[in-house]
């Protein structure tokens, strides 16, 4: 008498106490995510939105609104005036990233050591940070001045000159300005990442013989990578934004020389009553803000494991 087997139950594979909590913590965060979304959609998307409808219209800032298709955007794609403001944002976004990058990466180094002076010191070089744009080209415009400022109350005959009034001299003075202003932000997050390398690297780059200068070229930079990225990203797309200061300082001149593109949509929008054009170039500048900071993510690659050890 054969007996048979008993049939094999199949049964669904139970959730483990650890994968139920981390489904709920992950929906709890994403209930706290939803606050900053709708302030994103609600100052961010929305107002872009409106600005992308109001460049297909005509529209003095007072009167009535009228719609007028592609009339906007046709008078300023076909103005020569945007090359030349282009070519002047692009040349203020590369030679300010061309002067804070250096300076804030070797700030940054030296401030992530743990001295008490250098902690007294970051604290001062970031009060640039904490001034108004518009106040610093005040004070900057005043100490400039050929006849009344600085050189002149020195009797140094390098400083008196004419620096607002010749156009590579202007260019240079918003360069230095933007840079000074800024380098002590970018250099404390240069400072934070220093601080987060593992100090064992540099025990056994003492050990074997490394100067200072060689662990700073060997294991500093290259650990740095991914925050270069960063900063760089928010020097570039921050570069695009350059209005207060160059309008107090130079109202970019002389002539066009220092007209940025932000300037340009505040002169079209607010002095000629031309809106449509005005939010035209405010839509170039997203365009152009989003398509660089794609690029630079290109650069950094797409890899986001941490370059840290251990990590």
């Amino acid at each position: 008498m054969t007996t048979l087997a008993p049939a094999a139950v199949t049964s669904a594979p139970a959730t483990s106490p650890t994968e139920g909590g981390r489904g709920i913590k992950e929906r709890s965060f994403t209930w706290m995510a939803l606050p900053a979304l709708l302030f994103f959609v609600a100052f961010g998307v929305i107002p872009l939105l409106g600005v992308l409808l109001l460049s297909f219209t005509t529209w003095d800032g007072i009167g009535t609104i009228t719609p007028s298709g592609f009339t906007s955007w046709k008078a300023v794609l076909t103005d020569p005036g945007l090359p030349h403001a282009l070519w002047v944002t692009f040349l203020v976004m590369a030679l300010s990233w061309a002067a804070q990058t250096p300076m804030s990466i070797l700030l940054g180094t030296f401030l992530a050591g743990h001295q008490r002076y250098r902690e007294v010191l970051a604290v001062l070089y970031f009060i640039p940070l904490l001034l108004s744009s518009a106040a610093l080209a005040i004070t900057y415009k005043a100490l400039l001045d050929p006849n009344f400022g600085l050189g002149a109350g020195l009797h140094l005959e390098l400083l008196t000159q004419d620096w607002l009034g010749r156009p590579r001299l202007a260019l240079a003075v918003i360069i230095f300005v933007v840079s000074w202003q800024f380098i002590p932000f970018h250099a404390l997050i240069y400072q934070g990442a220093v601080r987060q390398i593992p100090v064992s690297m540099y025990e056994a780059a003492l050990l074997d013989g490394a100067s200072r200068v060689r662990q700073f070229l060997s294991i500093t930079l290259p650990q740095l990578k991914y925050t270069v990225i960063t900063s760089s990203t928010l020097m570039v797309v921050g570069s695009l934004t350059f209005f207060d200061l160059i309008y107090v300082l130079t109202a970019g001149g002389p002539g066009d020389a220092t007209r940025v593109l932000a300037l340009d949509m505040y002169i079209r929008g607010f002095n000629s009553g031309l809106m449509g054009p005005a939010s035209a170039i405010a839509c170039i500048l997203v365009l152009v803000g989003l398509v660089l900071a794609l690029v630079l993510r290109r650069l950094g690659g797409s890899s986001t494991d941490s370059q840290l050890e251990g990590a």
